[in-house]
């Protein structure tokens, strides 16, 4: 059995986060920030000692405001519009309305609308953006209740940016456009700073949407506002602009639930960024190459369909399993695995031997073709077993595959799935980090807490936000490292699961608690 070797933790950030036991919106608290870029970092600092007019980020500024009381459990859909004319010609568009659909962003839209189709909503948001409201129409159908725009969805304000093509914005802006670049949440032009701007205009926009009667909503806007949506929504501040990443047509669901006593609802991100497109196909997150990658694979059900049996008593995945590790290994069939690493449990080494023989055999186009090997690891830092048996205890009969269930387990239980994550997470970005592969892939397959967990360790928060996220049987998460694994990853999506096709959820499935407070 594989062990892995630990490094000194990586500090991805300056935040300090703080959450309350009550699972409600955490409170962020940051020290003076530097994006860590590869080729920047002195650059960055040298905007931090020259500006000494700029409003430096406030230890309160982005304190998670409390979000309004709901009476009904609730889903939101969020969609970013389309290609536009201005995506393609790299123009930067800003809230500006003069861009269009192209004829690959009303395909992408209309591929979004089939994925939805099956879907119910009760009502539609959209930017009133050209752009996003043609996607909005489309996605929308012949529906008959018509579609909300709110100005408050536009796109971030980029003020002069806005209409340049990005060379001329390098070309005009010079370290202006540069600290957009890396330091995003700092960046001032023309006396703004328009993403602390889009932040708080994204806080509003919850309130609108979260007061309307609606259970199921669609909103269609824009990137970064969509980024903002998602951030705010989970008490992230600006600093995670460009980490959680929203391609064209991308959805992403946001389940909001009730709390007895009322107050902020509790919060569950259900997926992130599901494209019309393979989230594995392009090289490149948020416009940067990237060439280390991590992607983490939820093995397929268990044979009696129940996720918290099959890891408690170590069951072989059902015919329904299989077919879902298979669908993962195809769609991860044109990438160069290096590595597949997985729990020892019997349903994520099946799963990781059915994406390994895929990948093993995806050369082999011809007679004289060679198989390339793919290196298959195995590590208890990817199940619970080491975790004291009061975890097994806790669990009971709680159905892994359920959204927010982790938030259901008493404060120690999550404390070891959180250590044991993070024990996982160094592993895995000092086998990231071996400087003779350049360009390395790994697929993890692991229990749905510690991949839960990895996702927070990637985003450099506390154990308090690991309920924040779900997984699904057969999903996949990417992780990227544009800057190297020493730097913040970006996520490229989160529980991705169109892969599996009829075998997949639906989107607006119904919300776990139909109870009203």
């Amino acid at each position: 059995m594989f062990s892995f070797s630990l490094t000194p933790t990586v500090h991805h950030s300056h935040l300090l986060l703080h959450r309350s036991s009550g699972r409600s919106p955490p409170r962020i608290l940051i020290s003076p920030f530097t994006v860590r870029s590869s080729s920047s970092l002195q650059e960055v600092e040298k905007f931090s000692e020259s500006s000494a007019d700029r409003k430096d980020l406030s230890s309160e500024l982005y304190a998670s405001v409390p979000l309004p009381p709901i009476k009904t459990a609730k889903r939101v859909v969020l969609v970013r519009h389309g290609q536009s004319t201005w995506n393609a010609e790299g123009r930067i568009q800003g809230s500006s309305n003069f861009s269009v659909l192209t004829k690959k962003g009303e395909a992408q839209a209309e591929t979004s609308r089939q994925m939805l189709f099956d879907d119910a909503f009760d009502v539609c948001f959209s930017s009133p953006l050209v752009r996003s409201k043609r996607t909005a129409e489309i996605i929308w159908g012949d529906r008959e209740e018509v579609i909300l725009t709110d100005s408050e969805l536009r796109e971030i304000d980029l003020y002069s940016f806005q209409g340049l093509l990005k060379h001329e914005g390098k070309e005009k802006f010079g370290a202006a456009y540069r600290q957009w670049q890396v330091d995003a949440a700092n960046f001032n032009i023309d006396g703004h700073y328009p993403v602390r701007e889009l932040w708080t205009r994204a806080r509003n926009c919850w309130n609108r949407i979260l007061a309307h009667e609606s259970r199921s909503v669609l909103v269609v806007a824009h990137n970064a506002v969509n980024q903002a949506l998602v951030a705010t929504a989970i008490g992230l501040g600006a600093e995670y602009f460009r980490v959680l990443l929203q391609s064209n047509c991308g959805v992403s669901v946001l389940d909001f639930t009730p709390q007895p006593e009322g107050g902020s609802p509790i919060i569950c991100l259900n997926r992130l960024n599901q494209t019309p497109n393979s989230p594995v196909a392009s090289s490149s997150s948020g416009g940067r190459k990237t060439t280390k990658r991590i992607i983490l694979v939820c093995h397929g059900v268990s044979e009696d369909n129940r996720a918290s049996s099959s890891f408690l008593e170590d069951k072989p995945m059902n015919v329904l399993g299989t077919i879902q590790s298979q669908k993962v290994a195809e769609l991860l069939l044109d990438l160069k695995v290096s590595a597949v690493i997985s729990s020892p449990k019997k349903a994520c080494v099946e799963t990781a031997v059915a994406v390994s023989r895929v990948q093993e055999a995806a050369d082999c186009l011809g007679a004289d073709c060679v198989p390339r090997y793919v290196e298959m690891k195995q590590t208890n830092k990817l199940d619970v077993d080491s975790i004291p048996d009061h975890f097994k205890q806790d669990i009971g009969d709680t159905n892994v595959f359920e959204p927010g269930w982790l938030n259901k387990l008493n404060g120690g239980v999550i404390t070891e799935v959180w250590n044991q994550s993070g024990e996982a997470w160094k592993s895995l970005l000092n086998e990231m980090g071996d400087e003779k592969e350049p360009e390395k892939i790994i697929v993890v397959v692991g229990h749905p807490a510690i991949l839960l967990g990895l996702v927070g360790q990637c985003l450099n928060l506390t154990k308090d936000w690991i309920g924040s996220f779900h997984l699904d049987a057969g999903s996949i998460s990417v992780l990227d490292f544009p800057d190297g694994p020493s730097s913040r990853g970006v996520i490229r999506c989160i529980n991705y699961t169109a892969h599996l096709g009829r075998w997949s959820i639906p989107i607006t499935r119904p919300t776990v608690d139909d109870e009203e407070f």
